[in-house]
């Protein structure tokens, strides 16, 4: 993936915070040059399936693009390289949780078994805000095949090409009233976070905790977002 700066190390990648927090930040994961290279995409119709204008669902305000099949090869490489440490990741909280899923090693084998259910439409997708855009509180669900952690780079330079908007994350805890989490993101930078719930551990063990995330009002510029969903849809 030239033009970027992890390469071969994502393997190494520190996902402690993810316990902790709910969200580990991956810094400079995409150079400058490669973010512009993604931001170009926004004006190829033709690699897009769907484009989604927020206001009129409800979902806040601002648009965004899903890719389709086959994905462009830098998307495509992200989403690959990415997977291994996070199917890692998910097969110890799976085991936490006591569940069954099993997490293969290879994305193709994640994607083939979701396929045979139904969801086989691309969910990488671009985000575009403008002044005044702003992300409902939301979970990328898709259907019921979930692999339960996602990622979020952002393409544009905060304080240069917008303010505002920043990527927050809420966790409703059992009994208790929600925790807030805002990640601060540089150009280039990523956040893992999970899709849909995570674990804790408590004073009575194990827990599930449910996650949403959004974007907050941007006061000012334009903000891109590459979005990398490792399930499909149907």
């Amino acid at each position: 993936m030239t033009g970027d700066r992890h390469g071969a190390t994502l393997a190494d990648m520190d996902l402690s915070d993810l316990d902790r927090y709910g969200a580990a930040r991956l810094p400079a994961l995409l150079s400058p040059d490669r973010c512009t290279e993604m931001i170009a995409l926004w004006d190829r119709p033709d690699l897009f399936r769907k484009e989604v204008v927020m206001a009129r669902h409800g979902y806040g305000s601002g648009r965004y693009r899903y890719f389709g099949y086959p994905l462009p090869e830098p998307v495509a490489a992200l989403r690959e390289a990415l997977y291994p440490a996070l199917a890692s990741q998910a097969n110890r909280w799976a085991e936490m949780l006591g569940r069954g899923d099993i997490y293969p090693a290879r994305h193709a084998d994640f994607l083939k078994a979701g396929s045979l259910g139904g969801q086989d439409k691309a969910t990488p997708l671009l985000l575009r805000y403008e002044t005044g855009d702003w992300n409902a509180l939301h979970q990328d669900v898709y259907g019921p095949h979930v692999f339960p952690l996602q990622v979020a780079i952002l393409l544009s330079e905060p304080g240069r090409d917008f303010t505002g908007g920043a990527f927050v994350l809420t966790e409703q805890r059992p009994r208790m009233q929600s925790r807030p989490e805002i990640v601060p993101l540089g150009q280039g930078d990523a956040v893992v976070f999970p899709v849909r719930d995570r674990p804790v551990t408590g004073v009575r063990g194990v827990h599930r905790v449910q996650m949403r995330h959004g974007v907050s009002r941007l006061l000012s510029g334009v903000r891109y977002t590459l979005g990398i969903i490792f399930h499909d849809a149907a």
